[in-house]
């Protein structure tokens, strides 16, 4: 049993309720579960428990508006449901490794009020992230890059838009690879939380492929059957393949068909019990014994 749409329901309501009380019972009820059972599922689902997600947060939505507005700390303290500006100060400093007012001096001087993630077309070309490159149909037609307005946690989150693409057949894509050695013969999660903005049409999704030596496609997943479109706050996605025991080498990534922004932040892989259903897309069909449906007369199931 997948219990992923009942966490994304909740997250769905924390993210519109973040400057509101919100109570880990009342999240319970409303994905249907007793708070215990639910408590159990979120944490194993996103990686935190109900409470470190919703102050994680609700500062990462303070550490943008002490960058991009003038609101007193204070105010902002009280908006996102600290107690009082000393408490909010701990908590902020443990996570951002500085008391707000110096993030707001220092990392307002960085950034020299500009937001970073509206780069000109120029210096979209350039954009360079450790780890990641940039690739697809149209590349050129995309810029990656890191955001540091737009952020699910941390400092900053990674973003794909397009800039000239005028179709939903062209696409980019952000990705990595890697060598499959340590999952071989596992089935595995990948997951991230997502943000999408004006995707239409085309779809915004994160997306994962497991390759054999010879570049055989074994399992394949790019959310074809479930995508993200339009406009959607954070939430959190997954991806779960097998890694046979022929597999080579494992490739990951976001992807932007047409126009719109996806951000991506929080990527993590897991091994996963075999009771967690994989989303495998099929790739190749079963040989049949003899040729069917030759009038094209029988619907698919």
């Amino acid at each position: 049993m997948s219990y992923h749409p009942a966490v994304q329901k909740a997250i769905e309501y924390i993210e519109s309720s973040l400057e509101e009380k919100l109570e880990g019972e009342e999240l319970a009820v409303l994905a249907g579960f007793s708070f215990h059972h639910f408590h159990r599922i979120f944490q194993r689902e996103t990686g935190m428990t109900m409470s470190a997600y919703i102050r994680s947060r609700r500062l990462a939505s303070a550490a943008s508006a002490l960058l991009y507005t003038d609101e007193r700390i204070l105010d902002l303290a009280l908006r996102f449901g600290f107690e009082s500006q000393e408490a909010f100060g701990r908590a902020f400093k443990k996570i951002y490794g500085l008391p707000p007012a110096r993030y707001r001096r220092w990392m307002g001087g960085i950034l020299t009020g500009e937001d970073t993630s509206m780069q000109t077309e120029q210096n979209s070309m350039q954009s360079k992230i450790k780890g990641w490159f940039l690739t697809g149909s149209h590349p050129f037609h995309y810029e990656m890059g890191i955001d540091r307005k737009h952020v699910h946690r941390g400092r900053g989150s990674g973003y794909l838009k397009s800039v000239m693409a005028d179709s939903p057949e062209q696409f980019g894509t952000m990705m990595q690879a890697f060598r499959a050695d340590k999952y071989r013969g596992k089935r595995i999660r990948l997951s991230a939380f997502v943000k999408v903005q004006n995707v239409e049409p085309g779809f915004a999704a994160l997306w994962m492929r497991v390759d054999a030596a010879d570049g055989d496609v074994l399992q394949f997943d790019n959310m074809a059957n479930r995508p993200l479109t339009g406009t959607l706050d954070w939430n959190h996605y997954a991806i779960v393949l097998d890694v046979p025991s022929q597999s080579d080498n494992i490739s990951f990534g976001a992807l932007l068909s047409g126009h719109g922004q996806i951000w991506v932040d929080g990527f993590s892989f897991e091994e996963v019990p075999d009771t967690v259903p994989t989303t495998n897309l099929e790739t190749s069909g079963t040989l049949q014994d003899e040729p069917v449906n030759l009038s094209f007369e029988d619907e698919e199931e």
